[in-house]
C-alpha cells in the first residue's frame, strides 16, 4: 500500500491562475504586457481600445512581425518565449536580456482568468490564424480574416471573470482608466519611433505620430505626452560615463510640481520606478528646490545589459544595478551641469501665470504687507506732475540719469538679456525693459541666490573672506540653542562666521561673512539655532551645506523695502546674467518675470 503524499503537484490551471496573480494585478498590468510584447515584435504603430476601464474589453493591435499558424500554440504555453536564446554553450543567460518581455507568463496568465483571443499574421502569408483561451480552456486553431500586412490583434474580454474575489480588488472605472493611460504614456515616451493610440471605441483620448530616433524627435515625443510647457522649459541632458550613459530632458527648476509623479526614468528603453533614481533627481536638484517642490524630469539609462538585472520584480518595474553609485553620480553630476548651463533663465510658465492672473484679475502674491498711500487709489487725469505724485505715491523710484535710462539708445537694452532698469516699485521690485518687453525682479529673491552662489565658490576656493565687527554683536539664544550653535562653531568659521560664547546662553559674533555686508545678525543666529536642532547631531555643516549657507545668503541680501539707485539696479541685473541659476532662488521660486511686448499688447487689445 503506497503511503499518501503531503506533497502534491499543482494542475497546470492552478499554476497559471497563481502566476496571473503575479503578472496580471489589474487591466493596466494587461495592457503593459501586451503593449511590450507589440514592441518587441518590431511594432511601429499600437493602437489600444478599452472599455470600462479594461474590464469588460482590451484590444491591442499592432504591425509587428506577427505569428505564424504554428507558434500560436506555443506562445500560450507557460515559459515559452522567442525573447530568450541560449548561447553557443547552451546556457539560457538572464543577465543579457535585451528586450521588454522574456518570462513566457504573460499570455498563459491571461487566459486563465479571461476570455483571450489572439489573431496574428505574417508578411506573405494568406491568411491570418486565431486562437481563443477562456479560464484556461483553450480552443483550436482557426483561420481569420486578414488584416494589414502583418502583425497580431489581442482581445481580453471580461477580464477576472473566472477569478470573481479578483474583481473586488479593481478600482473604479475612471481610477483604472488613467493607470492604463499612465503606462501608455510611459511606453510612448520611452519608444519615440513607435506610434500609439488610447481611447475606447466610441472616441480616441490619446494620440501620438512615431518621431525620428534622434534628440528633437525624443523631445518632441515627451512634450506631446507631457504638455507643451515641457518642451518650452526642459533642459537637454546628454552624458556617457564608463559604459553608462545619460540622456533626456530635465525641467527647469521653476517649473517644478508638487509631488514626483512627474519623473519618468526609463533603462535600456524600460519604464522603472527606483528609489535609487529618484533620490538622485532629488540630490541634484536640492540646491534649488523647497522641500515640498520636485523637478520634472524624463531621463534614460542606457548601459550594457549585463550591468543591469532586469528579474528581480514580477512586473519588471524594479531593477538592480550592478554598480549603483556610478549611476547616481552620473545623474546628480550631469544635471548640475545642465542647470548650471541654463544661467539665469528661468521657466516660461512664470510669466504665463503671471499674464494669466493679470487677466483673470487676480492680484499678484507681493512680498510684505503693502498699501497704497490714501489719495492715490486712481490714476489722475491730464498732468504729468499729478502722474509723478501717482508713482512716488506706490512707493517707486523713478530715475532721472539720463545717462542710464537713454531711451534713444537702445543699444544697451538689446545686449543685456534682462534689459536696462527703469524704476523700482514697492522698493522691492525691479522694472528692466529689453528690446520685446519688460522684466520685473524681485530683488530680495535675486540677491540671496547671488550671495548663495558666492558663499558655495568661495568655499570651493580660498574659503569666505570674512569681516571683523568694530563691537561684537551678543545674541542671546537660551541655554539650549546657544550650545548647540557653539558646538558647531569651528564648522561656521569655516563659512565665514566667528562666534564665541558669552556668558550663560548667549553668544558673541566677532566677524561675519564679508560678501554678506551689513545683515541680520540676530535673526540669522536664531535661524541657524532653529537649523541646527532639524539635524542629526552626527550630521556635518558641510553634509547640510545648502541649508546653512542658504539661510546665511538669505539674511545677507538686499532686503524688500530697501531702495536701490540705478547704478546698484543694473549691476545686480548684469550678476543675474553672469551667475549660473539666477533665475530661482534657493527655495525654486522665481526671481524675475519676463513679459514680452506682444503679450502686453494683448492685454490691452492692441492683438
Amino acid at each position: 500500500m503506497s503511503a499518501i503524499l503531503s506533497i502534491q503537484r499543482l494542475p497546470t490551471e492552478t499554476i497559471n491562475r497563481i502566476a496571473a496573480g503575479e503578472v496580471v494585478e489589474r487591466p493596466a498590468s494587461v495592457v503593459k504586457e501586451l503593449a511590450e510584447n507589440a514592441i518587441d515584435a518590431g511594432a511601429s504603430q499600437i493602437d489600444i481600445i478599452i472599455e470600462d476601464g479594461g474590464r469588460t474589453l482590451i484590444s491591442v493591435m499592432d504591425d509587428g512581425k506577427g505569428m505564424s499558424a504554428e507558434e500560436l500554440p506555443i506562445a500560450i504555453e507557460r515559459h515559452a518565449t522567442s525573447k530568450l536564446k541560449p548561447n553557443e554553450a547552451g546556457d539560457w543567460d538572464l543577465l543579457n536580456i535585451a528586450t521588454m518581455g522574456f518570462r513566457g507568463e504573460a499570455l498563459p496568465s491571461i487566459g486563465s482568468v479571461a476570455r483571450l483571443s489572439i489573431t496574428s499574421q505574417t508578411l506573405g502569408s494568406d491568411s491570418a490564424w486565431q486562437i481563443n483561451i477562456e479560464g484556461g480552456d483553450i480552443s483550436p486553431i482557426k483561420p481569420a480574416p486578414r488584416f494589414g500586412l502583418s502583425g497580431t490583434r489581442v482581445e481580453v474580454r471580461d477580464l477576472f471573470y473566472a477569478t470573481p474575489a479578483r474583481l473586488k480588488f479593481l478600482k473604479s472605472e475612471r481610477s483604472e482608466s488613467l493607470a492604463i493611460s499612465d503606462i501608455v504614456k510611459r511606453l510612448a515616451m520611452a519608444n519615440p519611433t513607435i506610434g500609439f493610440t488610447l481611447g475606447t471605441s466610441a472616441r480616441t483620448n490619446f494620440r501620438v505620430a512615431p518621431q525620428s530616433d534622434d534628440q528633437p524627435g525624443h523631445l518632441s515625443r515627451l512634450a506631446s505626452v507631457l504638455g507643451r510647457d515641457f518642451g518650452d522649459n526642459a533642459l537637454s541632458v546628454d552624458t556617457e560615463r564608463e559604459a553608462v550613459r545619460l540622456s533626456g530632458f530635465a525641467g527647469l527648476p521653476t517649473y517644478s510640481r508638487g509631488n514626483s509623479l512627474h519623473q519618468f526614468l526609463f533603462v535600456n528603453g524600460r519604464p522603472v520606478k527606483d528609489k535609487l533614481l529618484h533620490g538622485a533627481i532629488r540630490g541634484a536638484y536640492q540646491d534649488f528646490l523647497a522641500r515640498n517642490r520636485y523637478p520634472v524630469a524624463a531621463l534614460f539609462v542606457d548601459l550594457p545589459m549585463t550591468h543591469v538585472d532586469v528579474n528581480v520584480h514580477p512586473a519588471k518595474t524594479e531593477v538592480r544595478f550592478r554598480d549603483p553609485n556610478l549611476v547616481r553620480g552620473l545623474i546628480v553630476s550631469a544635471l548640475r551641469h545642465a542647470l548650471a548651463g541654463a544661467g539665469h533663465r528661468a521657466s516660461t510658465t512664470v510669466s504665463e501665470f503671471a499674464l494669466g492672473k493679470i487677466q483673470s484679475g487676480t492680484s499678484l502674491p507681493l512680498q510684505g504687507d503693502y498699501r497704497p498711500r490714501q489719495g492715490y487709489s486712481h490714476i489722475p487725469q491730464n498732468s504729468g506732475q499729478q502722474m509723478q505724485q501717482l508713482v512716488d505715491g506706490f512707493s517707486a523710484k523713478v530715475e532721472e540719469d539720463n545717462a542710464v535710462f537713454d531711451h534713444a539708445s537702445p543699444e544697451g537694452i538689446s545686449s543685456n538679456p534682462l534689459g536696462a532698469a527703469r524704476a523700482q516699485l514697492h522698493e522691492t521690485y525691479i522694472v528692466a525693459q529689453t528690446e520685446d518687453g519688460i522684466i520685473i525682479v524681485d530683488q530680495h529673491a535675486a540677491h540671496e541666490r547671488l550671495v548663495y552662489e558666492q558663499m558655495k565658490q568661495a568655499m570651493s576656493g580660498q574659503g569666505v573672506v570674512r569681516q571683523s565687527l568694530l563691537i561684537p554683536d551678543i545674541v542671546d539664544l537660551g541655554e539650549n540653542d546657544a550650545q548647540r550653535v557653539l558646538s558647531r562653531a569651528d564648522e561656521l568659521a569655516q563659512m565665514g562666521l566667528i562666534i564665541e560664547p558669552f556668558g550663560a546662553g548667549a553668544v558673541a559674533v566677532r566677524e561675519t561673512p564679508s560678501l554678506l555686508g551689513e545683515m541680520d545678525v540676530h535673526g540669522l543666529l536664531r535661524d541657524l539655532a532653529d537649523d541646527l536642532s532639524a539635524y542629526d547631531e552626527a550630521l556635518s555643516l558641510k553634509e547640510k551645506f545648502e541649508d546653512v549657507c542658504g539661510t546665511m545668503a538669505c539674511h545677507g541680501s538686499v532686503r524688500a523695502g530697501r531702495r536701490l539707485n540705478s547704478s546698484e539696479m543694473n549691476a545686480l541685473l548684469r550678476q543675474m546674467e553672469s551667475t549660473p541659476h539666477s533665475g530661482q532662488c534657493n527655495h525654486g521660486r522665481p526671481t524675475y518675470v519676463e513679459l514680452k511686448l506682444a503679450d502686453i499688447e494683448r492685454l490691452f487689445g492692441r492683438r
